[in-house]
């Protein structure tokens, strides 16, 4: 029996819920009566509701996100009709804003808006003794870093065996994009370096080697920046993989010098351009600096083992589709391992939807609330973008295509427009994005570039067969073959297990990251 049950559908079981940890951590003498519940939205919410209730729980305390709260609102649904004496707390980005009109606050008794991280304990303590607070909409107060207890050493051993392990150095962010929740926030916070870094030496000597930071711009502190990158240098590991998301026209001569010190292989980079247009930049309130962006990028690309993972965002208001693509075609030309290429959300909270009425924006209406259709893009050619983002996915960043993608545009032509015309032909050819085997994308791949494009088979299954070999992989697909006559044993180095870093990542840095 746990009096207290936190609980949350992650998107998939390797991710672990950062949020909940903080809670758990932040219960004060109420930790030894809670207990933590991680599902996945895969599982059917009759049985999330099973587990839940087998606890006996007096209180469940669940988080909610863009990416759950459908079957979440099931889950709760289900939750108070089988147990109407249950309190059910809410909490999470999706219901801190627009708590009036979202059926799941209808059907819990209590919605905590904001960084619950202490409003929740103080919450169940008023519960578990009795006193109902009236207020069934609680406005969390902002709590100051030094109240807080951090939450790292609530990861457990089946974490940090099978799951991502989070971090933070701190929260906020300190822009104004209207498409980002993170506009809403206040000045960013720090978290207090020293008791930071010794729980980091806690996670490191417990085994854990990949640290994903959450930090919306783990750059803007240069000083506390510094010396997170020197703790771990001076840790410097095989196996050691770090994740940051950077401000990308703020990384200065010093800082350039510290990320270049980091071999092949131990950093992964998250840069959020969105757009290449700076009159669409100032009409969604983003400032940057285009010419300081290109300089690092092409700097880091050049000088460092990083993995550069740029983020563009496709229907913000204003852009039409030449603009993106010209903007596609810029990145393509600064090397980044990885573009992803996100459809535009309309995230409850966020100012974008003052644009609504002026750029005739049309969003879905059910979670994740992407951009339909507006002025500029209709509706068919949105869908043409959201399935040209899918296939980059398959193709262009997975690691799957490295040696064989660019011969899309050998010709000169435009990165965007030679990636079009290839995803339309395969949504022809497929019907589907999704659950397409690796070998028969191959062979669609070998078939555009051969008989659309008119490339010489030779030169493609020459291609191909590099990219086969960069994960790892076994014989030679049969379709190669009649193309490449003669032997082709697989390299004794690619016979080994596969290198520490993420499968991605690893194809894209080929076997000598191994």
């Amino acid at each position: 029996m746990s009096p207290i049950v936190l609980a949350t559908l992650n998107a998939k079981y390797i991710h672990a819920s950062f949020g909940l940890r903080y809670l758990l951590a932040n219960l004060g003498e109420l930790r030894p009566q809670a207990r933590l519940e991680e599902f996945t939205i895969s599982q059917r919410p009759l049985e999330i509701a099973e587990r839940i209730l087998a606890h006996e729980p007096r209180i469940v305390g669940l988080g909610v996100y863009i990416w759950n709260v459908g079957p979440t609102t099931e889950v709760v649904a289900l939750l108070k009709r089988i147990r109407p004496d249950l309190i059910v707390v809410l909490g999470g980005p999706e219901v801190s804003h627009e708590t009036g009109v979202q059926d799941i606050v209808r059907f819990a008794d209590y919605t905590i808006t904001g960084e619950g991280d202490l409003a929740f304990a103080a919450l169940c303590r008023e519960l578990l003794a009795g006193r109902r607070p009236e207020t069934r909409v609680i406005a969390a107060l902002l709590p100051d870093f030094s109240q807080l207890t951090l939450p790292y050493d609530e990861y457990t051993d089946e974490d940090i065996a099978h799951r991502l392990i989070y971090v933070e150095a701190s929260r906020g962010c300190p822009f104004s994009c209207e498409f980002c929740l993170s506009s809403l926030d206040v000045p960013v916070r720090q978290a207090p370096l020293e008791p930071f870094l010794a729980a980091l030496d806690r996670l490191l000597a417990r085994g854990v080697l990949h640290f994903k930071f959450v930090d919306r711009t783990f750059n803007l502190n240069l000083a506390v920046s510094r010396q997170i990158l020197e703790f771990f240098l001076a840790r410097l590991r095989p196996g050691l993989f770090l994740h940051f998301e950077m401000v990308p026209d703020r990384v200065p001569p010093e800082l350039r010098e510290l990320l270049a010190r980091f071999p092949a292989g131990h950093l992964q980079l998250e840069i959020g351009i969105q757009t290449f247009n700076p009159e669409v930049a100032t009409l969604i309130s983003r400032r940057q600096n285009y010419a300081k962006l290109e300089e690092n990028l092409r700097y880091l690309r050049r000088e460092s083992g990083a993995h550069l993972h740029a983020d563009l965002i496709a229907g913000l208001p204003g852009e039409s589709l030449e603009s993106f693509a010209a903007g596609f075609d810029r990145l393509v030309a600064l090397g980044p391992q990885e573009i992803q290429l996100g459809i535009l959300k309309r995230l409850r909270g966020t100012p974008i939807a003052r644009h609504d009425s002026t750029w005739d924006m049309a969003y879905s209406p059910l979670a994740p609330y992407e951009i339909l259709r507006n002025r500029l893009i209709d509706f068919p050619t949105m869908q043409r973008l959201r399935r040209f983002a899918r296939y980059w996915d398959l193709v262009g960043n997975s690691g799957n295509f490295v040696t064989t993608t660019p011969l899309l545009w050998n010709d000169g032509a435009s990165p965007f427009q030679a990636f079009l015309g290839l995803s339309d032909w395969l949504f022809a050819r497929e019907g589907r994005h999704h659950a397409i085997a690796l070998v028969t994308l191959m062979q669609d791949v070998f078939a555009y570039l051969t008989e659309v494009r008119g490339l010489a088979p030779t030169l493609v299954a020459d291609a191909l067969w590099r990219d086969f070999q960069r994960a790892n992989r076994g014989e030679m697909p049969p379709f190669l073959r009649p193309h490449l006559p003669g032997e082709h044993p697989v390299p004794a180095h690619l016979r080994r297990a596969g290198g520490h870093l993420p499968a991605r990542q690893q194809r894209h840095a080929g076997p000598d990251a191994q």
